[in-house]
Protein backbone atom coordinates (compact mmCIF):
# COMPACT_ATOMS: atom_id res chain seq x y z
CA UNK A 1 0.00 0.00 0.00
CA UNK A 2 2.73 2.41 0.84
CA UNK A 3 4.80 1.71 -1.80
CA UNK A 4 1.33 2.14 -4.46
CA UNK A 5 0.90 5.52 -2.37
CA UNK A 6 4.52 6.81 -2.83
CA UNK A 7 4.66 5.92 -6.67
CA UNK A 8 1.37 7.60 -7.32
CA UNK A 9 2.20 11.17 -5.20
CA UNK A 10 6.08 10.82 -6.60
CA UNK A 11 5.22 12.12 -9.95
CA UNK A 12 2.62 14.69 -8.01
CA UNK A 13 4.58 16.11 -6.21
CA UNK A 14 7.65 16.56 -9.24
CA UNK A 15 5.21 18.32 -11.43
CA UNK A 16 4.54 20.82 -7.96
CA UNK A 17 7.91 21.61 -7.89
CA UNK A 18 8.18 22.09 -11.53
CA UNK A 19 5.52 24.56 -11.07
CA UNK A 20 6.97 26.34 -7.92
CA UNK A 21 10.11 26.91 -9.73
CA UNK A 22 8.57 28.20 -12.65
CA UNK A 23 6.63 30.55 -10.72
CA UNK A 24 9.31 31.47 -9.06
CA UNK A 25 11.52 31.93 -11.95
CA UNK A 26 8.31 34.20 -13.63
CA UNK A 27 8.30 36.34 -10.97
CA UNK A 28 12.02 37.17 -10.60
CA UNK A 29 12.00 38.28 -14.30
CA UNK A 30 12.20 42.43 -15.01
CA UNK A 31 9.97 43.72 -16.76
CA UNK A 32 11.41 46.62 -17.77
CA UNK A 33 14.84 45.48 -19.66
CA UNK A 34 16.40 48.82 -21.29
CA UNK A 35 17.69 52.27 -19.77
CA UNK A 36 14.28 54.30 -19.34
CA UNK A 37 16.68 57.19 -19.65
CA UNK A 38 18.88 57.60 -22.88
CA UNK A 39 22.11 59.20 -21.15
CA UNK A 40 21.19 60.82 -18.21
CA UNK A 41 23.30 63.21 -16.94
CA UNK A 42 21.40 64.22 -13.94
CA UNK A 43 21.70 61.13 -11.35
CA UNK A 44 20.44 61.18 -7.75
CA UNK A 45 21.37 57.79 -5.68
CA UNK A 46 19.56 57.34 -2.19
CA UNK A 47 20.56 54.75 0.16
CA UNK A 48 22.44 53.68 2.91
CA UNK A 49 26.04 53.34 3.89
CA UNK A 50 26.53 50.50 0.89
CA UNK A 51 26.47 53.80 -1.47
CA UNK A 52 29.25 55.53 0.01
CA UNK A 53 32.28 53.08 1.36
CA UNK A 54 35.06 52.87 -0.67
CA UNK A 55 34.63 56.75 -2.27
CA UNK A 56 30.99 56.89 -2.81
CA UNK A 57 29.34 54.47 -5.43
CA UNK A 58 28.14 57.58 -7.35
CA UNK A 59 31.77 58.93 -8.25
CA UNK A 60 33.14 55.31 -9.74
CA UNK A 61 29.39 55.24 -11.90
CA UNK A 62 30.36 59.00 -13.39
CA UNK A 63 34.34 58.13 -13.63
CA UNK A 64 33.49 55.36 -15.57
CA UNK A 65 31.20 56.58 -18.21
CA UNK A 66 33.67 59.87 -18.69
CA UNK A 67 36.42 57.29 -19.09
CA UNK A 68 33.80 55.99 -22.14
CA UNK A 69 33.13 59.38 -23.02
CA UNK A 70 35.20 61.86 -22.14
CA UNK A 71 33.95 65.18 -21.36
CA UNK A 72 30.86 64.00 -19.66
CA UNK A 73 32.13 65.06 -16.00
CA UNK A 74 31.44 68.58 -17.14
CA UNK A 75 27.66 68.00 -17.58
CA UNK A 76 27.32 65.69 -15.20
CA UNK A 77 25.29 66.20 -12.34
CA UNK A 78 25.28 63.13 -9.61
CA UNK A 79 24.39 63.05 -6.42
CA UNK A 80 24.68 60.78 -3.23
CA UNK A 81 22.39 61.36 -0.44
CA UNK A 82 22.87 58.41 1.89
CA UNK A 83 22.45 57.45 5.94
CA UNK A 84 24.34 55.17 7.40
CA UNK A 85 22.01 52.15 8.74
CA UNK A 86 18.66 53.87 7.54
CA UNK A 87 15.86 52.43 6.05
CA UNK A 88 14.76 54.14 2.41
CA UNK A 89 12.12 55.83 4.38
CA UNK A 90 13.97 57.78 6.42
CA UNK A 91 15.26 60.30 3.56
CA UNK A 92 13.02 63.30 2.61
CA UNK A 93 12.72 62.53 -1.03
CA UNK A 94 10.46 65.71 -1.76
CA UNK A 95 13.40 67.67 -0.72
CA UNK A 96 16.01 66.11 -2.52
CA UNK A 97 14.31 65.39 -5.57
CA UNK A 98 12.73 68.99 -6.09
CA UNK A 99 15.08 70.74 -8.49
CA UNK A 100 17.10 73.70 -7.08
CA UNK A 101 17.22 72.10 -3.44
CA UNK A 102 20.50 70.01 -3.13
CA UNK A 103 22.48 72.53 -5.25
CA UNK A 104 21.42 70.95 -9.15
CA UNK A 105 18.90 73.42 -10.85
CA UNK A 106 17.79 70.99 -13.38
CA UNK A 107 15.62 68.04 -12.76
CA UNK A 108 16.93 64.61 -12.18
CA UNK A 109 16.30 62.14 -14.70
CA UNK A 110 17.07 59.40 -12.59
CA UNK A 111 16.93 58.55 -8.89
CA UNK A 112 18.85 55.12 -7.51
CA UNK A 113 16.52 54.01 -4.80
CA UNK A 114 18.63 51.29 -2.28
CA UNK A 115 16.59 50.03 0.88
CA UNK A 116 18.07 49.10 3.99
CA UNK A 117 19.94 46.01 3.73
CA UNK A 118 18.14 44.28 6.03
CA UNK A 119 14.76 45.59 4.89
CA UNK A 120 13.68 42.50 2.60
CA UNK A 121 14.99 40.10 4.53
CA UNK A 122 11.21 39.82 6.69
CA UNK A 123 8.07 40.57 6.29
CA UNK A 124 7.69 43.80 7.62
CA UNK A 125 10.69 45.19 5.87
CA UNK A 126 9.23 44.28 2.94
CA UNK A 127 5.90 45.62 3.21
CA UNK A 128 7.74 48.87 4.24
CA UNK A 129 10.22 49.39 1.97
CA UNK A 130 7.47 48.03 -0.86
CA UNK A 131 5.26 51.30 0.13
CA UNK A 132 8.29 53.23 0.51
CA UNK A 133 8.74 52.59 -3.06
CA UNK A 134 5.70 53.09 -4.54
CA UNK A 135 5.11 57.02 -2.38
CA UNK A 136 8.99 58.18 -3.64
CA UNK A 137 8.27 56.84 -7.18
CA UNK A 138 5.07 59.30 -7.00
CA UNK A 139 7.61 62.09 -5.78
CA UNK A 140 10.10 61.42 -8.19
CA UNK A 141 8.12 61.53 -11.54
CA UNK A 142 6.23 64.25 -10.09
CA UNK A 143 9.64 66.25 -10.94
CA UNK A 144 10.30 64.90 -13.86
CA UNK A 145 12.26 61.83 -13.19
CA UNK A 146 12.34 57.79 -13.86
CA UNK A 147 12.92 55.31 -10.78
CA UNK A 148 15.58 52.38 -10.60
CA UNK A 149 15.83 49.97 -8.00
CA UNK A 150 19.87 48.56 -6.76
CA UNK A 151 19.32 45.29 -6.12
CA UNK A 152 21.70 45.21 -3.26
CA UNK A 153 24.09 42.29 -2.02
CA UNK A 154 23.31 40.34 0.42
CA UNK A 155 25.28 39.57 4.07
CA UNK A 156 28.12 37.02 4.14
CA UNK A 157 29.78 35.49 6.89
CA UNK A 158 30.72 36.73 9.59
CA UNK A 159 27.82 38.48 9.89
CA UNK A 160 24.78 37.27 12.02
CA UNK A 161 22.15 37.28 9.56
CA UNK A 162 24.07 35.61 7.36
CA UNK A 163 21.96 32.96 5.46
CA UNK A 164 21.37 31.20 2.00
CA UNK A 165 18.02 32.36 1.79
CA UNK A 166 18.69 35.86 1.74
CA UNK A 167 19.51 36.30 -1.83
CA UNK A 168 16.15 34.85 -2.99
CA UNK A 169 13.97 36.93 -0.89
CA UNK A 170 16.69 40.07 -1.89
CA UNK A 171 16.00 39.28 -5.66
CA UNK A 172 12.65 38.52 -5.71
CA UNK A 173 11.56 41.63 -3.65
CA UNK A 174 13.44 44.30 -6.12
CA UNK A 175 12.33 42.74 -9.28
CA UNK A 176 8.75 42.41 -8.02
CA UNK A 177 9.41 45.83 -6.45
CA UNK A 178 10.38 47.32 -9.66
CA UNK A 179 7.79 45.47 -11.92
CA UNK A 180 5.20 47.11 -9.65
CA UNK A 181 6.39 50.63 -10.02
CA UNK A 182 7.77 50.25 -13.91
CA UNK A 183 11.18 50.51 -12.67
CA UNK A 184 14.68 49.20 -13.88
CA UNK A 185 16.20 46.87 -11.42
CA UNK A 186 19.57 47.03 -11.18
CA UNK A 187 21.12 43.42 -10.44
CA UNK A 188 23.64 44.19 -8.54
CA UNK A 189 23.39 41.20 -6.00
CA UNK A 190 23.38 39.05 -8.94
CA UNK A 191 26.79 40.02 -9.65
CA UNK A 192 28.33 39.49 -6.39
CA UNK A 193 26.67 36.44 -6.31
CA UNK A 194 28.25 35.66 -9.79
CA UNK A 195 31.38 37.00 -9.19
CA UNK A 196 32.03 34.54 -5.87
CA UNK A 197 31.13 31.72 -7.79
CA UNK A 198 33.39 31.98 -10.41
CA UNK A 199 35.88 32.83 -8.03
CA UNK A 200 35.50 31.72 -4.36
CA UNK A 201 37.88 33.31 -2.99
CA UNK A 202 37.55 37.04 -4.27
CA UNK A 203 37.40 39.70 -1.35
CA UNK A 204 33.99 41.56 -2.23
CA UNK A 205 32.46 41.88 1.67
CA UNK A 206 34.38 43.53 4.31
CA UNK A 207 36.40 40.79 6.45
CA UNK A 208 35.21 42.62 9.51
CA UNK A 209 31.32 42.85 9.28
CA UNK A 210 30.50 40.71 5.98
CA UNK A 211 28.36 43.44 5.05
CA UNK A 212 30.02 46.49 3.71
CA UNK A 213 31.75 46.11 -0.11
CA UNK A 214 35.56 46.39 0.02
CA UNK A 215 36.60 48.37 -2.90
CA UNK A 216 36.69 45.64 -5.40
CA UNK A 217 33.14 45.11 -4.56
CA UNK A 218 31.92 49.00 -5.11
CA UNK A 219 33.86 48.75 -8.37
CA UNK A 220 32.03 45.77 -9.35
CA UNK A 221 28.82 47.88 -8.26
CA UNK A 222 29.54 50.12 -10.20
CA UNK A 223 30.38 48.27 -13.75
CA UNK A 224 26.92 46.73 -12.74
CA UNK A 225 25.22 50.33 -12.66
CA UNK A 226 27.10 51.58 -15.40
CA UNK A 227 25.74 48.50 -17.80
CA UNK A 228 22.37 48.78 -16.56
CA UNK A 229 21.78 52.66 -16.55
CA UNK A 230 23.79 53.22 -19.58
CA UNK A 231 22.84 50.12 -21.31
CA UNK A 232 26.97 50.08 -22.38
CA UNK A 233 29.26 46.76 -21.95
CA UNK A 234 31.93 48.14 -19.26
CA UNK A 235 34.22 45.71 -20.78
CA UNK A 236 37.20 47.60 -22.02
CA UNK A 237 36.80 50.36 -20.05
CA UNK A 238 40.14 52.33 -18.86
CA UNK A 239 38.24 53.63 -15.70
CA UNK A 240 40.59 51.90 -12.79
CA UNK A 241 39.90 54.23 -9.88
CA UNK A 242 43.22 55.83 -10.77
CA UNK A 243 45.23 52.90 -10.45
CA UNK A 244 43.92 51.18 -7.58
CA UNK A 245 42.07 48.53 -9.50
CA UNK A 246 44.61 46.25 -10.95
CA UNK A 247 44.35 45.42 -14.49
CA UNK A 248 43.18 41.90 -14.08
CA UNK A 249 40.86 42.70 -11.36
CA UNK A 250 38.78 45.28 -13.41
CA UNK A 251 38.38 43.22 -16.45
CA UNK A 252 37.56 40.18 -14.36
CA UNK A 253 34.82 42.57 -12.28
CA UNK A 254 33.76 44.11 -15.99
CA UNK A 255 33.29 40.70 -17.70
CA UNK A 256 31.20 39.60 -14.34
CA UNK A 257 29.03 42.78 -14.45
CA UNK A 258 28.26 42.74 -18.02
CA UNK A 259 27.52 38.83 -18.19
CA UNK A 260 25.52 39.34 -15.13
CA UNK A 261 23.53 42.33 -17.09
CA UNK A 262 23.35 40.63 -20.04
CA UNK A 263 21.34 37.48 -18.87
CA UNK A 264 19.13 39.10 -16.58
CA UNK A 265 17.59 41.45 -18.97
CA UNK A 266 17.73 38.76 -21.73
CA UNK A 267 14.42 38.80 -22.89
Amino acid sequence: MFETTASVLRPLLLAVAIVLSSTHALAATPSVKAPQVDFPTHVLFVGNSYFYYGDSLHNHVRRMVDAAHPGFLAKAKFKSATIGGASLDDHPIEHLSTPGKIGVKEPFQLVILQGGSGEPLSENGRANLRETIIAFDKVIKQHGGKTALYMNHVYVAPHKQASPKNFGLTEEFYVTAGNEVGALVIPVGLAFEEAYKRRPAIKLHKGYDGSHPTLLGTYLAACTVYASVYGQSPVGNGYDYFGEIDKESAAFLQQVAQDTVKKFYAP
